[in-house]
């Protein structure tokens, strides 16, 4: 993983309700076992035409999305089942944090142990974000901040595990790595001895 304690870019917005992971993955690319290249199927059915040309207002088709680091979601963005795919295929395609006022407990919990940043904030600086695309705003994972252009700020909730592996740009075995020579002693303290 990447460490991120903060970065600011452009937002794009997708301002659709209910976006849940089959749509933001279709289900015949998750035969796939490596997170490369697998941003190319991110919204695949949305982002392009049965012929496999780009449909052109799709938001994540714009010319300039390589500068938005951000998705701006509708609420409730992550439902329906679980796969760790869905954050894969936006995190490959750029994509660093998605901000909502809802985001499904299942696709947060595993965009938390890949990388992805979920911003969760009150409705009103949703319907801020959705109204102004392309705003260049700041998610500061240290202070637990999203910061807008207009100088307010509102804080996001992370718990203190995950936002210590994102700081640190590792995963859940990349801490336990880091604290094996404790675990060992951990481990042998513990056996019985005669």
């Amino acid at each position: 993983m990447e460490k991120l304690t903060q970065l600011t870019s452009k937002t794009t917005v997708l301002p659709i309700d209910d976006v849940d992971t089959d749509q933001i993955i279709p289900a015949r690319f998750l035969t796939t076992t490596t997170r490369d290249g697998i941003g190319k199927a991110l919204f695949a059915d949305w982002r392009f035409d049965a012929q496999g040309n780009e449909i052109k207002d799709f938001p994540l088709n714009a010319p300039d999305i390589s500068d938005c680091k951000f998705l701006v979601a509708g609420r409730n963005f992550g439902c329906g089942s679980s796969r760790e795919h869905a954050p894969w295929s936006l995190f490959d395609f750029g994509i660093r944090a998605v901000i909502s006022s809802e985001i499904a407990d299942i696709f947060r919990n595993n965009s938390l142990k890949n990388g992805l940043v979920p911003v969760i904030v009150d409705n009103d600086t949703h319907q801020w974000l959705l109204a102004n695309p392309g705003a260049e705003v700041t998610v500061d994972v240290e202070a637990r901040e999203l910061r807008l252009p207009t100088g307010k700020s509102v804080t996001f909730p992370i718990d203190n595990f995950a936002r210590h592996c994102i700081l640190e740009g590792i995963d859940q075995t990349g801490y336990l790595m880091q604290n094996i020579d404790n675990i060992g002693q951990f481990e042998n303290n513990r056996m019985w001895q005669p």
